[in-house]
């Protein structure tokens, strides 16, 4: 068991998280310590992790217990982390946790009805308009299927495997 103080980088080496950078932040007991990617950066969420899932790196972080994600982040740049893991900063806004303006249901119906339709391979070529074939509206009515009369039990003759074998 490796000893793990708060600011050491760790790898996971178990669970779905396994092979991503993480910062211990907190030490919980002798097997447990809090845990930070932080997420927009490496992947990893901020959970309680045991110790014999982590791998110790040779990077330390000077970073405060229960440090921010965002002071993680800077400690990831100051300690130049970054490069060597081969890690990119998160823009602004992922860092923030805004998420994108949505357009609203009906700006992007509109946005649908707006787009011309794609001209097929031929119209390209031959400048003629596609025609579309009619679906038919009214199905035909299934027909009850009769059932096959029932067969009589006729006896077989048993033959062996060897008999089966000559033939």
């Amino acid at each position: 068991m490796a000893t793990l103080n708060i600011g050491q980088v760790c790898v996971k080496i178990a669970g779905r998280e396994a092979g991503k950078y993480c910062v211990v932040i907190k030490k919980m007991d002798n097997n447990f310590v809090f845990i930070t990617g932080p997420r927009e950066l490496t992947g990893v969420k901020r959970r309680r992790c045991n110790i014999d899932h982590l791998e110790p790196a040779s990077y330390f972080l000077k970073i405060k217990e229960d440090e921010s994600d965002k002071e993680v982040i800077k400690a990831y740049e100051t300690a130049g982390v970054l490069k060597k893991i081969g890690l990119k900063k998160p823009s602004p806004e992922k860092i923030k946790g805004e998420k994108p303006a949505k357009k609203p249901k009906k700006a992007k119906k509109e946005a649908k009805k707006e787009k011309k339709p794609k001209k097929s391979f031929k119209e390209k070529l031959l400048g003629k308009p596609k025609k579309k074939k009619e679906k038919k509206q009214e199905k035909p009515e299934k027909k009850p299927k009769k059932k096959p009369a029932k067969k009589t039990k006729k006896s077989k003759k048993k033959t062996s495997k060897k008999a089966k074998k000559k033939k």
